[in-house]
């Protein structure tokens, strides 16, 4: 971990680069599945799906980002390498086999809900380590996600 002139401690720091590492692999992973669905999606509501799974997609990317360049600022280096988001993901694999709207629909409500419980977690951890600012980047991040998740699960109509 690099030096910063931020006036968090060391503890405060590491606690939240550890957090936010967390959700940058699951949200790397989030968004591999999103475009998953998008290019398999199949059945009568392929259209509306195809563009509502592509939708997701600019709005991930956004708090991806916001996630790695809060580990840069706090001194750390995000990893969103391939392998290392393969290992350390915990969302569960995207279903090789899905290919109607309702079986992706179904996979991706799971995972922004997933998604979206690591970040309330980080919430607390974060403040409870000292660091409000990532406490409130995660705040927006799991807003987004329980919108998104809002979204699919209109579409499943208590599937």
């Amino acid at each position: 971990m690099r030096q910063t002139r931020l006036g968090l401690s060391e503890n405060a720091r590491k606690a939240s680069i550890s957090i936010l590492q967390t959700t940058l692999s699951d949200a790397l992973s989030l968004r591999l599945a999103v475009k998953q669905a998008h290019w398999t999606v199949r059945g009568p509501h392929f259209q509306q799906l195809h563009e509502l799974f592509d939708s997701f997609v600019a709005p991930l990317d956004a708090e991806i980002d916001e996630v790695a360049e809060r580990i840069a600022t706090l001194g750390g280096t995000p990893d969103g390498r391939v392998e290392a988001v393969a290992q350390a993901a915990g969302l569960a694999r995207y279903p090789f086999e899905a290919i109607t709207g309702t079986d992706h629909l179904t996979a991706l409500a799971e995972r922004f809900a997933g998604l979206g419980n690591t970040a309330r977690d980080g919430i607390n951890a974060a403040d409870n380590a000292g660091d409000a600012d990532t406490a409130d980047l995660l705040t927006a991040t799991s807003r987004f996600l329980d919108q998104s998740l809002w979204i699919l699960e209109a579409h499943l109509d208590g599937k």
